[in-house]
């Protein structure tokens, strides 16, 4: 499965990005699939996992922030960002679970000023 990932930039701390992910395979086909994100210096961390049974798991720093969500028609993936903060920074990898592999994006960065 290949993941194209974009929406990443630059942005004010208070500020809101969407970033998007298109799988090169139906999001039906997906048993899992969300983002996760790395800080300079820092581990990979999650963001938010979202399985086939409709179940978002978010990480505690982003929970009431982040939305993750799907468009079917487009088979694409979101995550809308609001109420942004400088510790939000890093690349965010969008991934996917497909017959119990994982597949990643490249990655998007997105840089937040404080």
């Amino acid at each position: 499965v290949q993941l194209q990932a974009s929406g990443g930039g630059l942005v004010q701390a208070g500020g809101s990005l969407r970033l998007s992910c298109a799988p090169s395979e139906s999001i039906y086909s997906l048993s899992a699939m969300g983002w996760y994100r790395q800080a300079p210096g820092e581990q990979r961390e999650l963001v938010v996992r979202f399985t086939s049974e409709g179940v978002a798991d978010y990480g505690d720093s982003v929970k009431g922030r982040f939305a993750f969500s799907t468009d079917i028609a487009k088979n694409a993936v979101y995550l809308k960002m609001n109420r942004l903060k400088p510790e939000d920074t890093g690349l965010y990898y969008c991934y996917v679970v497909e017959r119990g592999t994982n597949y990643w994006g490249q990655g998007t960065l997105v840089t937040v000023s404080s």
